[in-house]
Order: structure tokens, then C-alpha cells, then sequence
């Protein structure tokens, strides 16, 4: 088996490659990826693409076809990855999420590839209601991240059928330890606020509901997608990926970081404007369709994890969110550095990486 993986450098990359690494032994995993965060490595203790057998560099709005040839299974994860950089730079994340996504996957099916996994969002749900939004509730994307998604898996619908399977996994809110840990999520920005300075600022009321998800079970999602059939689930699915136990408010993640970290002080702000951005999700179809790569890791071992990381990192910063463990600003720095232009595409002139070129490892 070949498996392609791109944006496998982010967050989420080095637990899904691990994992792919750990079930198939004998695979033939591959990575492609721009390499903006390639150098924000978290307490690693060796380089995560050394468990693939190839690193391709370069731009998925630009990756060649025959980067595909002999693959059996697409990862998707490359994407412009949360609310603040898409609100940044909105056109250029219909371009890498949306547009490029349809691309490849046109790409893979002619080139023969049989299963085609996207990585989707349960952000495009959008607002609250009563009931948790299930796969078959009205979509209300708030953000050009979440209405990238929508657009997505609309287009890519249609190019499910002939022997290719596309799966949409829409995933909870991202969360746990990485080797490339962001601090831009909300779990790991409260035990960060924890560890740093004995404080969780929670910048709303802290009543919007969240469900999440760890890293090392978003790959064992991955996992079961790569090799999903037609028979489990039809040829294109979207499906929520989560578990209902991982629906909680944003003040009750608070207060579970509080309680594993003692001496946390929490504060709401209570004059902040509502969020919208408020949803709980039913994950039930998800444990029908795979009842064997259900998420196994608990919020309780979730925050222990973050804990142990930044403490063996000697993680102090009280000022975390002007870091460079917030993706928006390791892209801020490569502008003012003059590396990558605009349109974050490498300038070729002072960013040697952005050459389409590969790095093979013995």
C-alpha cells in the first residue's frame, strides 16, 4: 500500500503518520507538505517524518500529478488550519482548502487512487441549538475556514463512484500534546495559561459548547478511512467524527484543567459578546460505521499530556498567545522576514525549501 500525506507537517500530521507507520508497517507512506511550521517542533525526540518514506516539498495549489502515481490512499490534511489565519488571508484559503482540494482529488481518481480521506470540520455546524447537530443538520459555516469545508465536500460528492471512496471526516475541535504543538486551540491554550502563569483566561462567558477530539484519535479515524468500502458507508460519506462523551462547554474545559492542575485560577469575561461559534455534535454514526477506531484517549489524560509536554519543554511563557506556538504567527514572521509573499507562496529568492523537491529517506 502507497499513502500520500499532505500537510503532514502541521499539527495533526506527525500522530497520523505515526499511527499509519504502526498499523502498516510495510507501506510505502509519503509526505508533502509547504513546510511553513516544519522547524516548530514541541519536545520531539526525533524528527517525524522519519518514519515516512519520502517527503515531497511543495505547494498543494501547484502539487504535479504525478506525485499520485502508484497511490492507493490520499490523506488531505493541508489547509489554511483555523479562524484567525482564515480571516487573514480568506482568498488564499478558498485557494489551499477548497480549490486545491477538488484538484487533487480529481488528480487521484485519474490517476487510479481508490480511497480519497478529507479532513473536514464540525465547525461548519456553526451555531447551537437544542439538539446536537448531526450529519444530516442544516450547515452554517461562520468562518472562511468552515465555509471552505462546506465547499469541499459539496464538489467533492460528485467524484465519489467508479472505485474511488471519498470520506469527509468532520472533525471535533482538535486537542492534545504533538510533536508541533499549537496553542491556538482551546484545550492546549488553557493548560498553556495553566502551566505558565497559574491562570485560564477564558475570553468568553465560557457558555459555547465544543466537542473535541485528540490528535492520536483523529488518526485512528484516519486510519479506518484509508481503507473504508463502498459497503461501509457508500462511496462518498461525511460523517462527524468525535464522541458524544467529548461535547463540553468551554467553562467546563476550564474547570477540567483546573482540577488536574491545582492552584489554576479560572476567569470568564462576562461583558464579552456571545460567541456564535456555539455547537455540540452526535457522533452516533461515527460508532456505527467504525466501531474498532472509536477515540480512546480521555479529556482527563488529554490534559496530563499537555501538562507533562510543556513541562518537560520548561514552558513558561505567560505571553503564549504572541508566540510562535500560534500558527498565525509563525506565518506573520515569514511575511515580515520576506519569505513567504501575499499568497503565501515561498519567495524563491530568500526560501530555498519552496523548490518542488523531495527529500528521500533511507
Amino acid at each position: 500500500m502507497k499513502i500520500l500525506i499532505t500537510g503532514n507537517m502541521g499539527y495533526v500530521g506527525p500522530g497520523v503518520v505515526s499511527q499509519l507507520r504502526a498499523t502498516y508497517p510495510d507501506a510505502i507512506l509519503v509526505g508533502y507538505d509547504m513546510a511553513y511550521f516544519a522547524t516548530s517542533l514541541t519536545n520531539a525526540p526525533y524528527l517525524p517524518e522519519s518514519k515516512l518514506d519520502q517527503q515531497l516539498f511543495g505547494d498543494v495549489r501547484t502539487m504535479p500529478a504525478d506525485v499520485l502515481e502508484g497511490v492507493d490512499a490520499v490523506v488531505h490534511l493541508a489547509a489554511i488550519s483555523n479562524d484567525p489565519m482564515g480571516n487573514k488571508f480568506e482568498e488564499v484559503t478558498l485557494d489551499v482548502n477548497y480549490r486545491s482540494s477538488i484538484r487533487i482529488a480529481e488528480m487521484a481518481k485519474a490517476a487510479g487512487v481508490k480511497n480519497y480521506v478529507f479532513a473536514s470540520s464540525c465547525s461548519m455546524y456553526g451555531a447551537a441549538s437544542e439538539q446536537a447537530k448531526t450529519e444530516e443538520s442544516e450547515l452554517n459555516p461562520l468562518t472562511a475556514y468552515a465555509r471552505s469545508k462546506v465547499a469541499s465536500e459539496k464538489e467533492l460528492a460528485p467524484l465519489a463512484g467508479d472505485g474511488f471512496t471519498v470520506t469527509c471526516l468532520r472533525f471535533a475541535t482538535a486537542c492534545g500534546m504533538s510533536d508541533r504543538l499549537r496553542l491556538d486551540l482551546v484545550l492546549n491554550d488553557f493548560v498553556a495559561g495553566a502551566i505558565s502563569t497559574g491562570k485560564i483566561t477564558i475570553l468568553s462567558d465560557g457558555s459555547p459548547w465544543r466537542p473535541l477530539i485528540h490528535v492520536k484519535d483523529m488518526a485512528r479515524a484516519i486510519e479506518w478511512a484509508i481503507t473504508r468500502t463502498p459497503d461501509n458507508g457508500g462511496e462518498f460519506l461525511a460523517v462527524n467524527a468525535g464522541s458524544n462523551e467529548w461535547n463540553y462547554q468551554v467553562k467546563e474545559l476550564a474547570q477540567a484543567v483546573a482540577e488536574v492542575i491545582p492552584g489554576t485560577e479560572v476567569s470568564v469575561n462576562l461583558e464579552a459578546a456571545p460567541d456564535k461559534r456555539s455547537y455540540r455534535v452526535n457522533f452516533d454514526k461515527f460508532k456505527a460505521l467504525a466501531p474498532n477506531h472509536q477515540p480512546q484517549v480521555s479529556l482527563k489524560q488529554a490534559i496530563q499530556e499537555l501538562r507533562d509536554g510543556l513541562t518537560e519543554m520548561r514552558f513558561k511563557d505567560g505571553n503564549f498567545r504572541d508566540s510562535l506556538l500560534m500558527r498565525l504567527k509563525v506565518l506573520n514572521q515569514l511575511q515580515e522576514t520576506n519569505a513567504i509573499n501575499e499568497q503565501l507562496q515561498w519567495n524563491r529568492s530568500t526560501a530555498k525549501v519552496a523548490k518542488e523537491t523531495e527529500l528521500e529517506i533511507a
